[in-house]
């Protein structure tokens, strides 16, 4: 899909469609009633007849309305004006490129970007329009040995704005969001792949592909000899049981000075987890391959950091590995010494993820970091806690966690703060080592998992993104989703604009 950016009069618009939204009740945006006056009165005709009311999501499409260049007009409901929220404006995107899908619109000039929505400006508008069209366009058919049809003749849409410095920069916004979508695709695509397909091993030549790709990345992956040498023992234990050997994956991306502290993305590479010898339930296995969605999504920010040279410099670490169970696999009571020289009794062999992590939030303090966000599918208590809609976040730095949190909000990516209080960290208290890798009750599951973390990240400032409810979706739309990606790239664009603005 192509996006470009343009001023100009809905009617004078030479394109196969126009789209302009019409408010409860009946009332005209600005671009509808500019098409209504030029054709004398025949969209407000035709609303007064009851054809359209204006509800959010209804769409009415117009042919040859009379003075109006274009062959067609798409006219969607948009709500009470005084009501259009970002949820909102998201829906109306949606609904209308899923109508311009089931007409021979090859190209289509959208109106919808000139909305007020509460609170926020023409750039938020052109940026998430971008984002959803990408989102709702996305199809994943690498698996299918036939391709589903193509449903939508759209090729191009073009994006309005005001006048001729809101174009240049709404150019720049469509730049930024088309790489944050392409990044997204990518991380969906890795996620929706089969764990006989992505492996460790794939998972690490995907890195590699695109290091050759954008040659400001440099790409190191260590194999199992590699990180045995360097005393890895809890990342190492996880594999144990599997005939897939792990990769340890780095991408160094410098933008700046090589001297500047990097900002550091630690993902969770687990491409299958059936438990280990603590098995899972059966029902839905399946969907553990998307358990290296955290993983996934730091390549695709090292990969969005990349093409939009931002002037960062970033790493992304990926442990990765299968848990399966075998005659070598980790069992309940092992213990495992980590990279920092903590022991670690493994009491469930299903709460690998954070055995992995904590090799990887040791080996990281070698950069000294700026910060270090670890992005997870860590645990279902998170799912039980915040649903679908919102990622878990946990930090150990304030100022990290309100930034993440901004970014969240900003993208319409977001996470949700839950405390890190040091009265939990007596739940992880061993016998036999110097801490459990899950606690020995039931309670705040998802804090716990962080709680083990802090543990591995007392040396920089940290925060935890436990994606295990928005990594991916079941049911009937069963597939990644490539969260918390928009919310990374926006992390890390809003610290570009503060670098920019202590320079000024």
């Amino acid at each position: 899909m192509e996006f470009l950016i343009k001023s100009g009069t809905p009617e004078k618009q030479r394109t196969a469609c126009v789209i302009a939204g019409i408010f409860e009740t009946r009332r005209l945006s600005n671009a509808a009633q500019k098409i209504d006056e030029a054709s004398g009165g025949f969209v407000a005709n035709l609303l007064k007849r009851g054809d359209l009311e204006g509800k959010v999501g209804q769409t009415l499409l117009l042919h040859s309305v009379p003075n109006v260049v274009s062959d067609r007009v798409l006219l969607v409901g948009c709500g009470k004006e005084r009501e259009l929220t970002e949820t909102i404006y998201r829906k109306l995107i949606t609904k209308t490129i899923n109508a311009l899908q089931d007409t021979g619109a090859g190209e289509a000039v959208c109106f919808l970007t000139e909305l007020n929505v509460k609170g926020l400006d023409l750039a938020w508008n052109i940026r998430q329009t971008v984002l959803t069209v990408n989102d709702v366009l996305y199809r994943f058919e690498q698996t299918k040995s036939k391709k589903d049809p193509q449903r939508h003749n759209l090729r191009r849409l073009i994006l309005t704005a005001p006048g001729r410095r809101e174009v240049l920069e709404g150019e720049d916004i469509v730049k930024e969001a088309t790489a944050i979508s392409t990044g997204v695709n990518l991380a969906r695509d890795l996620g929706n792949l089969p764990g006989n397909i992505c492996t460790p091993a794939y998972l690490a030549e995907q890195a590699i592909q695109i290091g050759i790709r954008h040659p400001a990345i440099k790409v190191t992956v260590l194999d199992a000899d590699d990180a045995e040498v360097r005393n890895m023992g809890a990342f190492l234990s996880v594999s144990s049981g599997s005939r897939q050997p792990p990769k340890f994956i780095t991408m160094e991306y410098y933008g700046d000075a090589p001297d500047a502290a990097p900002y550091v993305l630690v993902g969770k590479g687990l491409t299958f987890d059936a438990g280990g010898i603590s098995l899972k339930q059966p029902g839905g296995m399946d969907e553990m391959k998307f358990d290296m969605c955290g993983g996934a999504a730091v390549l695709a920010t090292l990969q969005i950091a990349a093409t939009l040279a931002l002037p960062l410099n970033v790493i992304g670490v990926v442990p990765a590995s299968e848990n399966l169970p075998d005659g070598n696999a980790n069992k309940p009571g092992d213990v495992v010494t980590s990279l920092a020289g903590l022991t670690i009794e493994i009491l469930n062999t299903d709460a690998e993820g954070r055995l992995i992590l904590c090799d990887a939030l040791t080996y990281v303090e070698r950069y000294k970091p700026k910060v270090v966000i670890d992005i997870a599918t860590l645990t279902g208590a998170c799912v039980v806690a915040l649903g679908k809609h919102a990622s878990g976040l946990l930090s150990n730095h304030a100022s990290l966690a309100h930034d993440i949190l901004t970014a969240g909000k900003d993208s319409g990516d977001r996470a949700w703060e839950l405390p890190l209080w040091e009265e939990y960290q007596d739940g992880l208290k061993s016998n036999f080592a110097d801490l459990a890798n899950v606690a020995g009750h039931r309670e705040a599951g998802a804090i716990m998992g962080a709680c083990f973390l802090a543990h591995f990240t007392k040396k920089y400032h940290w925060a935890h993104l436990d994606i295990a409810g928005t990594a991916w979706l079941g049911g009937g739309d069963k597939g990644s989703t490539g969260r918390p990606v928009p919310l990374l790239a926006r992390y890390l664009l809003d610290r570009v604009a503060a670098k920019s603005r202590v320079k000024a």
